[in-house]
């Protein structure tokens, strides 16, 4: 992967400035190949990780094992597409194993969830089954934790 690629995987903050002296190369330079990366999809968009609970969101998550009957000349790919549009759904994967899609989905509450569960992605016909799996409480998140270790200079009192 290119090097300014890697950097703005690990924190798509930087700006081309900072970005260009990280990388001993003009700021034009950089600027040039960040559009070029956007315009050929490389960079399909930039995200921020946030902190929902200390920003007071209530968020539900839920992991979906879906089974699917493959279709003849699409396979998985439409049953995919199909559901990776509705807005509930944050990720949508193809899967090897036991199930076929894993789809991640958010809602405002536990009810919504189920709801969508079932009277939207349990209703597509092929659809086989699904298992669903609500995530309570994120440790990590695309690679950042969650929460800092607080680093005060003294040591942990164990019993």
């Amino acid at each position: 992967m290119d090097s300014l690629l890697k950097l703005l995987k690990e924190n798509a903050a930087l700006r081309p400035v900072q970005l260009a002296a990280m990388l001993n190369v003009p700021e034009s330079e950089v600027a040039e190949k960040i559009k070029a990366y956007e315009t050929d999809q490389v960079i399909l968009g930039y995200r921020t990780i946030l902190n929902e609970e200390k920003l007071g969101l209530e968020v539900v998550r839920a992991v979906i094992e879906v089974k699917l009957t493959p279709e003849r000349g699409g396979g998985f790919d439409r049953f995919a597409e199909r559901i990776a549009k509705y807005t509930e759904v944050a990720s949508c994967y193809l899967m090897s194993g036991a199930y076929d899609l894993l789809v991640i989905v958010e809602g405002t509450s536990l009810r919504l969830v189920a709801e969508f569960v079932s009277e939207k992605l349990a209703t597509i016909q092929g659809v086989i089954s699904t298992s669903t799996h609500f995530m309570l409480k994120p440790y990590k998140e695309q690679g950042v934790l969650m929460r800092r270790e607080s680093n005060d200079g003294r040591l942990a009192v164990s019993p």
